[in-house]
């Protein structure tokens, strides 16, 4: 069987040794080139056309987004960002994913971790995962990267009146609605497309699990929160749930949404990862499911395994819901919306451009 061929980028001769060691110790993968900086990068890319590059973000000449860029304009291939877990490295993960890049793994200590063997088997199955998209990437098409790192102003949203019970509601005969979504690999794009789409009076709130190592989801809301005319947060416990904004779990808690009276409120909780994932789209669907007396709505976007289906399952079997399940075609990786769909679950099934217009024509 041919082996997987991947380029390993990163400006410590010391990293570039040990990520090759850890790949090559897997008889499904073989490194085939080194390079210690973008421009190294972009050429190698060209030259040896790897199945998938490990790419480290802070390194000289051209840094790691600036590869990822021209790489994905001119050569799309399958790429693994290796990421340091602090503020600004979780904000320039996030640029990655938006620029295409297929997912990441976080650096135990900093850009020279020492102990990068603990995250060795996550380096090997995110580089088997992505050789298996090679040829599904587009070209980006994207504005270029501002390279003092600002981000767009956001939109000035259309103004709404105030909530009378602080959450979403059923207050003078108003009709109480909730869109529950879960997706995994590629969310973070998906999740651009889709929010960046709603108008700014949306009519219902939204609840998010994406499914993201702690550290990283606060930078995923803000960035989202800059682009879209809704409004994005990481969730907080006890939080009142607001039409027109959008909630996104916390890496590392699994979310729940409850009723307080007449209101929405955000639960968090560390209960055991469900189908090795904390956050988990099947306990989110779940609670949603034990809600009553409002109308729900289920997105289940591009994502590896079937979370979310079991959730989904149990909402249909309790009361009324409405599923929305990404098309094969738009998907990073079709497993979560596979299950769904196989499952005969998923009432509109729509490529990902199409999400936000059939939500918002079910929601008014």
């Amino acid at each position: 069987m041919r082996k997987i061929r991947v380029l390993v980028v990163d400006d410590s001769a010391f990293m570039r040794k040990v990520i090759s060691d850890i790949l090559n110790g897997d008889p499904a993968i073989e490194v085939i080139d080194r390079a210690k900086n973008g421009l190294e990068c972009i050429e190698k890319a060209k030259e040896l056309n790897p199945d998938v590059i490990t790419l480290d973000i802070e390194m000289p000449f051209m840094n790691g987004l600036e590869a990822l860029e021209q790489l994905m304009r001119e050569n799309p291939l399958p790429v693994v960002m290796l990421s340091s877990l602090t503020k600004e490295g979780a904000d320039a993960t996030i640029r990655a994913l938006e620029l295409g890049a297929f997912d990441f793994v976080t650096k135990p200590s900093g850009p020279i971790s020492l102990d990068i063997h603990k995250v060795a088997d996550g380096i090997r199955e995110k580089v088997k995962e992505a050789a298996q998209t090679k040829g599904k990437q587009r070209k980006l098409q994207m504005p270029p990267l501002k390279k003092e790192g600002t981000l767009p102003q956001k939109p000035i949203p259309a103004a709404r009146p105030p909530s009378t019970s602080g959450g979403a509601q059923a207050v003078g005969g108003k009709e109480q609605k909730l869109v529950a979504v879960g997706t995994s690999t590629g969310g973070p794009k998906a999740l651009q497309t889709v929010l960046t789409a709603l108008p700014a009076g949306f009519d219902a709130p939204i609840v998010i699990v994406q499914h993201m190592p702690p550290g990283f989801t606060k930078s995923l809301a803000q960035r989202l929160d800059a682009l879209c005319a809704i409004r994005v947060v990481e969730a907080e416990d006890g939080q009142p749930i607001e039409a027109g904004t959008a909630y996104i779990a916390p890496g590392g808690y699994h979310l729940e949404v409850r009723q307080a009276g007449d209101r929405l409120k955000v639960h968090l909780h560390q209960e055991e990862p469900r189908g090795g994932h904390r956050p988990s789209v099947d306990v989110l669907f779940e609670s949603v499911c034990r809600l009553t007396n409002l109308r729900k709505w289920a997105i289940i976007m591009t994502g590896m395994g079937n979370d979310g289906t079991k959730g989904l399952k149990k909402m249909k079997d309790c009361d009324q819901v409405t599923s929305i399940v990404e098309d094969e075609s738009s998907c990073v990786v079709f497993g979560m919306p596979r299950a769904a769909i196989q499952a005969g679950l998923a009432d509109h099934v729509v490529p990902l451009e199409k999400i936000a217009e059939t939500l918002v024509k079910l929601v008014n």
